[in-house]
């Protein structure tokens, strides 16, 4: 006795002879159902991207560049309760809150993370990752050191952890020099500062080398890090 299950043998038109329509149409008649045309793969799901490193090796200029040849990237603007310094633009640069204020939405639970610094708090908004996150867009974040192992203790592997580093001591030391806001002894102390700071590489998923002159080639290796994430199986989820 034949399989009742199997659809009723249907004429194959000869590939070569039949128009693409007829034979599509024929194959469907043959399986029994029309084929789907909804995508084999999931939509990949947005990312939250931790871009950390010591100062001086370009972090702010790499996010400024990615977010102009990337499209659905936000970058968000944190929380603190310094005062505006002249040129800085409210909701760009930082939202300005007063102390008490940044203390309420601590209280609130409204901050991802948040440091006293210098006498003054910084956080990462929640709310602003939600609805970005909502929309599809991947979300940048860029901390320094401590804050990224604070993220890295809130968020865990749901988050990708990129380290960036100049291509040298020499090299981290000289654009030190160039950007003329430091005495010598805070560079001094910057570069201890950096110098303990290059120990935690191994705490990351992704190293880049920032190398002086070579901003696009730090960008596009940012991009494709993002684009690898983005293809794997088993995707990385966020809740925050």
């Amino acid at each position: 006795m034949g399989d009742a299950r199997r659809p009723p043998a249907v004429p194959i038109p000869d590939p070569g002879t039949a128009d693409r329509t007829e034979l599509y149409r024929a194959l469907e008649a043959s399986v029994g159902s029309a084929f789907s045309s909804d995508p084999l793969a999931p939509n990949p799901n947005p990312l939250i991207i931790v871009i950390s490193g010591p100062s001086g090796v370009g972090k702010d200029a790499v996010i400024k560049r990615l977010r102009e040849v990337r499209e659905g990237i936000h970058f968000v603007v944190t929380a603190t309760s310094r005062a505006k310094r002249e040129g800085e633009v409210e909701g760009k640069d930082y939202f300005f809150v007063s102390k008490e204020e940044f203390l309420a939405m601590v209280h609130r639970d409204e901050l991802l993370e948040y440091a006293l610094v210098y006498g003054d708090y910084k956080g990462i908004p929640k709310r602003q990752i939600r609805e970005f996150m909502a929309n599809g867009y991947d979300i940048v974040l860029r901390v320094d050191i401590q804050g990224a192992a604070t993220l890295r203790r809130i968020l865990r592997n749901s988050a990708v952890f990129v380290f960036l580093v100049a291509e040298s001591e020499s090299a981290l030391v000289k654009r030190l020099i160039d950007r003329k806001t430091e005495t010598k002894e805070t560079l001094l102390v910057r570069i201890a500062t950096a110098r303990e700071e290059v120990r935690h590489m191994n705490n990351f998923d992704y190293v880049v080398v920032n190398a002086e002159g070579k901003l696009e080639s730090s960008v596009k290796l940012v991009e494709s890090i993002i684009d690898a994430e983005k293809a794997k199986v088993r995707q990385r989820t966020v809740a925050i």
